[in-house]
């Protein structure tokens, strides 16, 4: 087999242990957090896993082999299967129907049990699973751990009379990762600290103003945003879903002195007409200093995006400042979108959408590495280097009965550190869309420099 360390990085690398800023069951504020159920997923790591323990018992000592449940099941399978050791199974909770059981599996009385752990903290909650499974006349002598947490765990169970034997500890492995580079000295003593029972103090990471981001924006688009968010003090994008020439222009007009750019859909107005649907849109953007975003949210191959974008009547092309697309299509779809900003579609506010964390994080690897990408629309945080547009903002609504989640200016400010909201319905639909488009501007002006 591979070191033990070759194995751990191995084990690193399915994510078991995050560092950072994590809030424990008991409300305690941790510097790192571990979840070794990964493991389970990956055969060959579960196999060696298994051998690794196994390789640290006497194993002549054990009768039956026990997982705590659930993360320690395939482990404890895993040894029993390589070991030829009889395998039980603690519920972790009795049924309450057939033999209403609380340990499964083929048992005498006078056995003695390996109990299998993958994480130890306290203890405390393997000295209330012993005695389930020594209520059923089973004796535990051993237990064996793949991670010490380091926080007094396998003192107590040592103190009861348990034999605890430990694959890694939490400093071991700080010391593995920090050799490859993968923690920082301070990191180390962060968790060192926290280890010696010291109340860590994280330090809030404060957002990047507008003016930061400007200093370090490359796309065109997107310093032209940043720059007109600055002069008018606005980060209002309104949403302009309506059905007309007539309504868009009016609208346009009525809140272009409150928005940093306009959102439409333009395949959705009724009589457009090159002439007078975009030539006076060009001028009130002009006139009021706002951008134009076409919301068409392209999903296909690329060339015919490429087609969509730039030909047919609409021909986006020639007027929007900047579009939005899904990346669905992969890294090349993106390339068509020359002299304009891209938003991608990272993951959407409607109840039930498909846009899973898996999709959402292959999505981000695409919108981090095009250079036509300006940023991105999600309902969570998402690289500073990158614009955040959250739609689905309402000062008082919390949701439109079809699937459409809202949340207000202060939460996605203070907990998504959103960069442009994006309203609709709450200001083409208000009676009067000039002072809902003022009071949007002044809220979200507000909770920007809140959140600052």
């Amino acid at each position: 087999m591979e070191s033990k360390k070759e194995f751990f990085l191995e084990c690193y690398k399915l994510g078991i242990i995050k560092f950072g800023r994590f809030t424990l069951k008991s409300g305690i504020e941790s510097p790192f957090y571990v979840d070794l159920r990964p493991l389970a997923s990956d055969p060959k790591i579960l196999k060696h896993l298994a051998n690794y323990l196994l390789d640290m018992l006497p194993l002549d000592n054990f009768d039956l082999i026990c997982g705590v449940p659930y993360a320690a099941l395939p482990m404890a399978t895993a040894m029993s299967l390589e070991s030829y050791i009889p395998l039980i199974i603690k519920r972790k909770e009795a049924k309450d129907y057939g033999t209403k059981k609380m340990i499964e599996g083929i048992f005498t009385q006078g056995q003695n049990c390996l109990l299998v752990e993958d994480v130890i903290t306290s203890g405390k909650s393997l000295l209330e699973t012993i005695p389930e499974i020594e209520n059923e006349g089973i004796s535990v002598s051993d237990i064996v751990v793949v991670l010490d947490r380091q926080q007094g765990g396998k003192e107590l169970l040592e103190s009861k009379g348990y034999r605890v034997h430990t694959l890694f500890t939490i400093s071991e492995v700080c010391g593995m990762l920090k050799e490859e580079g993968h923690l920082s000295n301070d990191e180390v003593l962060r968790i060192s600290d926290f280890l010696q029972g010291n109340e860590v103090k994280f330090e809030d990471k404060k957002r990047l103003s507008y003016a930061q981001k400007l200093d370090v924006a490359e796309h065109s688009v997107a310093r032209r945003l940043l720059e007109t968010a600055i002069a008018k003090q606005t980060n209002l994008i309104a949403s302009a879903d309506v059905m007309t020439t007539a309504e868009l222009l009016d609208l346009a007009d009525k809140v272009g002195p409150h928005i940093v750019a306009l959102k439409t859909h333009i395949d959705i107005i009724t009589d457009f007409d090159p002439d007078s649907t975009i030539l006076p849109l060009k001028d009130l953007a002009a006139k009021h200093n706002f951008m134009l975003m076409e919301d068409r949210k392209f999903a296909d191959i690329g060339n015919t995006q490429e087609l969509q974008f730039s030909y047919g009547i609409y021909k986006i092309s020639n007027w929007a400042d900047f579009v939005t697309s899904q990346v669905i299509g992969g890294y090349d779809s993106l390339n068509c979108f020359r002299n304009v900003g891209v938003v991608a579609i990272l993951g959407m506010s409607s109840k039930g959408t498909l846009t899973d964390a898996a999709y959402q994080a292959e999505a981000l690897k695409v919108a981090q590495s095009h250079p036509n990408v300006i940023g991105g629309v999600s309902q969570k945080q998402i690289p500073e280097e990158l614009l955040l547009f959250t739609p689905g903002v309402s000062i008082a609504e919390t949701g439109d009965g079809k699937g459409q989640q809202y949340n207000t200016p202060e939460k996605v400010f203070a907990d998504l550190q959103t960069d442009f909201i994006i309203v609709g319905r709450g200001i083409y639909k208000a009676d009067h869309p000039e002072a809902a488009a003022l009071n949007y501007k002044i809220a979200g002006w507000n909770a920007y420099t809140a959140s600052l």
